[in-house]
Order: C-alpha cells, then sequence, then structure tokens
C-alpha cells in the first residue's frame, strides 16, 4: 500500500486505466466475435475501427493492429465477404 501522497494518486490512476484499457480490449473482442460469427463488410468495418482506436489510444502497437486487420480480411476473403 502506498504511503506518499503521489504514489497514492499514481495508483488510483492505474486503477482508472486499466478499467478503461479493458473496457477497450472488451470492445475488440465482442466486435471480431460477432465478424465471425456473421462475416459481412459491416461487421468487419467495426472490427477493424475497434483496432483503429485501440492503436489511436495506445494499447496496441500499430503492426500488431495491422497484422490482426489483415488476418480478418484473410477469413473474410476465405467467406466470400463482398467489400
Amino acid at each position: 500500500m502506498p504511503i506518499i501522497k503521489s504514489a497514492k494518486k499514481a495508483a488510483r490512476q492505474a486503477e482508472k486505466r486499466t478499467e478503461h484499457n479493458v473496457e477497450i480490449k472488451k470492445n475488440i473482442k465482442a466486435a471480431v466475435k460477432a465478424f465471425r460469427n456473421e462475416p459481412n463488410a459491416k461487421t468487419l468495418s467495426a472490427a477493424q475501427s475497434e483496432y483503429d482506436k485501440a492503436v489511436k489510444k495506445d494499447l496496441l502497437k500499430k503492426n500488431t493492429a495491422s497484422r490482426r486487420k489483415a488476418a480478418l480480411h484473410a477469413f473474410a476473403k476465405a467467406n466470400g465477404v463482398k467489400f
């Protein structure tokens, strides 16, 4: 347990940031799951958008998101999704 005032504040901030990051990751997982259950252009776009938001907020690295989006695109192509 932190004793110094600034350490206490840092602990509170870390908790809030963790909650926020977990929420974003849940949104990504939900969007990807929705796309895999019903592959179409709309759900693909939503999943890719969630990855872009995570990159914008420095939750994922740019190349990681790019790789995952490419995998989604390959999955869509294999399932005959029209773009």
